[in-house]
């Protein structure tokens, strides 16, 4: 067994995935806010350990999944839930000091050569979101039904629908990060949103 795969076995056994700690962007607001980071591939772990240690305010997004090994023993992980990515929240003056924590390959750019923002909407969405719903990573989509969540942690969120065996779920996207990830929903908590109206609140 893998050392990384020993870490991710650690990490659910204690049921304290990142994705749970802490909380908002605790910097001055006007002057910190959240990035994305793009990190070597299964170092996201590590590298969240590097940047606490450093004291960087981050966010890794974590799923519960159950795997099964070759012996016929089965374990409960968590992983990452954008594979390869997680997010800080820095001044732009910190992006340095992110970029020299081992395992991080860069920092998501925006546009102009900035690097690309996300709002604290977002973040906090998905800290609430992960607790309460049951997620997945899930293949960027960019056709389909689209539909907007009206109640819950995710309340306001578009998405592509799709059906599942006795429920549906709908398929987010993080434009910044072009990452998507599935969130289990019942009917009554969707409202169809034809072209004309992606851009309401």
């Amino acid at each position: 067994m893998s050392e990384t795969w020993h870490q991710d076995i650690v990490q659910a056994s204690s049921h304290t995935p990142e994705s749970l700690m802490g909380g908002g962007c605790t910097l001055d607001a006007k002057a910190a806010k959240w990035y994305a980071v793009y990190t070597s591939s299964r170092h996201e772990k590590s590298v969240g350990q590097h940047l606490k240690v450093r004291e960087i305010e981050h966010f890794l997004p974590l799923y519960r999944t159950q795997r099964k090994w070759s012996d016929g023993s089965r374990v409960t992980l968590d992983l990452p839930l954008f594979p390869g990515y997680l997010f800080v929240c820095i001044q732009r003056m910190q992006r340095v000091r992110v970029l020299e924590v081992p395992g991080v390959l860069a920092v998501v750019g925006g546009t102009g050569g900035e690097p690309g923002q996300l709002t604290s909407t977002e973040i906090d969405t998905l800290r609430s979101g992960l607790s309460e719903r049951n997620t997945q990573p899930h293949p960027l989509l960019k056709v389909g039904q689209r539909a907007r969540i009206r109640s819950g942690s995710f309340a306001g969120m578009i998405g592509v629908v799709e059906r599942m065996k006795y429920s549906f779920r709908v398929v987010l996207t993080l434009e910044s990060i072009m990452q998507s990830f599935a969130v289990e929903v019942d009917s009554e908590e969707l409202e169809l949103v034809n072209a004309g109206q992606l851009c309401s609140p």
